[in-house]
């Protein structure tokens, strides 16, 4: 029964990741990379707890974050391989989000940034 208990205790924690924080059924749509207006069409969203999701230029991703709010920090994100006009911004996109490592959830703004590389991105909600 003890252990039954601390099961039941792991499963109802909170979630502390930015997945905790946001509306899971919010998509989230990538306007800017440090300052500049991104042209082709990425958006992620955090469907459950502890997890990232999306569809970059060219295919969709999935992973996980697994680092307490406000930090940011992804896993190894899987993708699927389809190739389309878009690939230089698709590889901007993924380079640019494994390297963020805070984000800031404000209303319909989400900022991930990496403040030691002077780095920026911000979505806003779908509507």
């Amino acid at each position: 029964a003890a252990c039954m208990a601390i099961l039941l205790t792991a499963a109802c924690s909170a979630d502390e990741t930015i997945a905790g924080f946001t509306d899971p059924s919010t998509i989230w749509t990538l306007t800017e990379i440090d300052g500049t207006p991104f042209a082709a069409r990425a958006t992620l969203q955090f469907p459950g707890a502890e997890r990232i999701a999306g569809h970059a230029p060219c295919n969709r991703f999935s992973g996980s974050v697994t680092v307490p709010y406000p930090w940011f920090e992804t896993s190894p994100l899987a993708s699927t391989r389809m190739a389309c006009p878009d690939l230089s911004a698709e590889d901007l996109f993924f380079d640019t989000l494994e390297n963020m490592t805070e984000a800031e959830v404000s209303g319909p703004v989400l900022i991930l940034r990496n403040s030691d590389l002077g780095r920026e991105m911000v979505f806003n909600a779908a509507p």
